[in-house]
């Protein structure tokens, strides 16, 4: 009898063991979340690689703090974040993000960089059903097509609303000037493009000459030529950090001096535009673009314990993070912005996270983030599948950008 209760008991306990592994979660566990995700740590859009290294810094002090239950981490698990070098290449994109599911075992890609990235890993992505959360990109696909590919999510506006802000407010105060446009050739610059025509609505006809470059292209000095020639006094830059930079320094070797600049918020940061402004001078000056966090270079801000957060994190755990002008980079204050938002999805999906229960939280998502400016929420529904749906225009000025509008709202959000 002794020999049987015994057989019975191992039986239950194998059978346990069995069903426990069965359930398990890749990448969980009561203790930890792997996380990871590829970024442009070199190459063409390498001014971006310090994005990852702010999110690693927050999810530091986040692992090192005590939270409401008293626990280190988030419910007592630790983050790790694991992130890898794609070049800007969505080819090198996808052979990585393969690494990551299929070696690493991580849990959820989280904020991987780049439009053309994240389009190349998403089918991947949602046949094993990883979750591909808060790209960084403001593809309008992100929330369109989130039926068809619900395992994806994106996080910041969205291009089209960004570009239609922009055609909106150059109809209203420029209604007779001449437009010249850059833009990437590839989905992220044709979404801004689409906004911005749709933006202009019938002033879409002042737009005296569009130019588009290749994102392997060393410059852009003749689409800067052909743009020069319309003889256009507002000129949109739909572009990358260095083609951004480019444009304005050949506008100013070439002699044109557009009255107003309008440049997406991708590359329209003090720091980014700072730099710019000592190759190209006060022709920056003449730069608009939006905002929807709070701005690290801007002293506004500094009473803000958000802000006083950001910079001890910053302090911590970034290397040379207690520099100012690595704590005024708009790029590393992103980082923490979403790395804090995956944390709030991750204690939003409850005590014993699943990978659906993860995008299920996003999907019904309304919670501030302390970083993003005040009245501007993390809001998600049927309806409304981008988690940022509200801006403000700002001008940039030596070093500051200042708002010139209110916190303008998509439709959904209002």
């Amino acid at each position: 009898m002794r020999r049987v209760m015994l057989a019975m008991v191992v039986l239950v306990l194998a059978l346990g063991i069995t069903a426990s592994t069965a359930t398990a979660e890749t990448g969980i566990t009561a203790k930890n979340v792997a996380i990871g995700g590829t970024f442009p740590l070199s190459g063409p859009a390498s001014a971006y690689g310090i994005i990852p290294v702010a999110m690693r810094a927050y999810f530091s002090y986040i692992n090192a703090r005590k939270g409401a239950d008293g626990k280190r981490g988030v419910l007592g698990r630790q983050i790790s974040f694991t992130y890898l070098d794609d070049g800007y290449n969505p080819a090198n994109s996808v052979q990585l993000t393969r690494q990551l599911v299929e070696q690493n075992k991580v849990f959820a890609v989280v904020g991987s960089l780049g439009t053309e990235v994240n389009l190349a890993i998403r089918p991947y992505l949602n046949s094993k059903k990883v979750p591909q959360l808060l790209n960084a990109s403001g593809a309008t696909t992100w929330g369109r097509d989130w039926k068809q590919y619900p395992w994806t999510t994106g996080w910041q506006p969205d291009y089209e609303l960004e570009g239609r802000t922009y055609g909106q407010s150059i109809a209203r105060n420029s209604p007779n000037a001449k437009i010249a446009v850059l833009y990437q050739n590839d989905d992220y610059g044709k979404d801004y493009l689409r906004g911005l025509e749709a933006g202009l609505g019938a002033k879409k006809s002042n737009i005296a000459g569009k130019e588009a470059y290749e994102v392997s292209a060393p410059d852009v000095k003749s689409q800067m030529a052909k743009l020069r020639a319309t003889g256009a006094s507002v000129f949109v830059i739909l572009a990358t950090p260095k083609f951004t930079g480019q444009a304005y320094v050949f506008a100013r070797l070439l002699g044109w001096a557009p009255s107003v600049i309008y440049t997406n918020s991708v590359s329209g940061t003090a720091a980014i535009l700072g730099a710019v402004q000592k190759a190209a001078g006060a022709l920056v000056n003449n730069t608009f673009t939006v905002s929807y966090a709070k701005d690290p270079a801007n002293t506004k801000w500094d009473g803000d314990a958000s802000m006083k957060l950001y910079r001890d994190v910053m302090t911590k755990y970034y290397p040379n993070g207690s520099s100012p002008a690595v704590q005024n980079n708009a790029l590393n204050f992103y980082g923490v912005a979403v790395a804090q938002a995956f944390v709030q999805l991750l204690e939003k999906a409850g005590p014993n996270p699943t990978r659906a229960g993860i995008v299920k939280a996003f999907r019904t998502w309304n919670q501030a983030n302390p970083f993003l400016l005040p009245g501007n929420p993390q809001k998600t529904g049927i309806g409304n599948q981008f988690p940022i749906g509200c801006e403000q225009i700002v001008k940039f000025t030596d070093g500051t950008l200042n708002p010139v509008s209110g916190l303008k709202c998509s439709k959904s959000e209002v």
